[in-house]
């Protein structure tokens, strides 16, 4: 064994130290990367650092002999059901050498919980580029949600791109059709949340905003159209991300979303319709990792579409992707 010199690369641009080494040798401990710091054993162009040192891309990074057996692992491929790899692959909208994007069907979920086996993180081999690393997931949306969802394609990207959400960098407008229609015709809703419970059966509901466990919550609205007073299409823009924000806030304002399993009782299930959760996440405008904006929409899942056609709405066309 010998001392290895590695040069950050510019999809690690800003990472820790200590996260860098987890990525290249995941089974090195904190404590022994710490020990190895405080000997001056690694080192970055040559000077002393700590574990929370930062990184900067073509910076020299001394790696002193480390064990075969806590070298670095090996993100190889694994073999993925091809009927699994061709259902993924047909979700995707838009893809590049940074991220993907995809429109996922309503009624499945982003990733595994009690009771789940079928989810998009198990089907990510199927997007990989030869040996290229398993893409990434961003963000999540709910499982009876259809629409958008945002893969990055390396770590770094990942990292990047989750800053932006964190960041409210991301604009995200979803389409739903509720039962009723509000009023105002256009507004913002801001009402407090908080969770009740734990695990799958936890709901969100309102909370004032003195309560201990609140948090802020807001959303844009407006109505696109309506069928009278009895249905409406909503464009909805959370400036917040909640757990079921769109869902409790539009029930919140007394015209719950459509089909939905979890809020809105009895009057969000109305006879002649799919019950199924009418909500879509519709478009993401984003600062693209290798500059430039990224626009990007999916079409509505056939349940949405079929009761479009039933009250009248008029979607129209589906944008392409559009860099800018």
């Amino acid at each position: 064994m010998s001392v290895a010199m590695l040069t950050v690369s510019e999809d690690e641009a800003d990472i820790r130290l200590d996260r860098y080494f987890r990525r290249h040798y995941p089974h090195l401990t904190q404590g022994a990367l710490q020990k190895l710091c405080r000997t001056g054993q690694i080192r970055v162009d040559g000077k002393r650092v700590e574990a929370s040192t930062r990184l900067a891309p073509g910076q020299s990074v001394r790696v002193p002999p480390i064990p075969v057996a806590v070298g670095p692992a090996r993100d190889a491929p694994k073999t993925l059901d091809p009927r699994l790899a061709r259902e993924i692959q047909g979700m995707v909208v838009y893809s590049d050498k940074q991220l993907i994007v995809l429109n996922k069907p309503s009624g499945l979920a982003t990733q595994g919980g009690p009771g789940i086996t079928h989810h998009v993180d198990m089907m990510l081999d199927g997007l990989r580029e030869g040996g290229d690393p398993r893409p990434r997931l961003v963000h999540r949306i709910d499982r009876d949600t259809s629409g958008l969802l945002l893969l990055a394609r390396t770590p770094g990207v990942a990292a990047k791109l989750a800053a932006l959400f964190r960041g409210r960098d991301v604009k995200k407008t979803y389409w739903a059709v509720v039962v009723g229609r509000p009023d105002p015709l256009s507004g913002e809703i801001d009402q407090p949340l908080a969770r009740l419970g734990a695990g799958p059966n936890s709901i969100t509901i309102p909370a004032q905003r003195d309560d201990e466990d609140a948090q802020f919550a807001r959303t844009e609205y407006e109505v696109l159209d309506s069928a009278g007073k009895k249905f409406s299409w909503l464009s909805l823009s959370p400036l917040t991300g909640r757990t079921h924000q769109l869902r409790v806030h539009c029930e919140s304002i007394g015209t719950p979303i459509l089909g939905d399993p979890k809020y809105g009782a009895e009057k969000a299930h109305a006879d002649g319709f799919t019950d199924r959760l009418h909500l879509h996440a519709r478009s993401l405008t984003l600062p693209h990792p290798a500059g430039g904006w990224l626009e990007v929409s999916a079409e509505l899942p056939p349940h949405m579409r079929e009761t479009f056609r039933a009250l009248g709405f008029t979607a129209g066309s589906t944008p392409a992707p559009r860099r800018r």
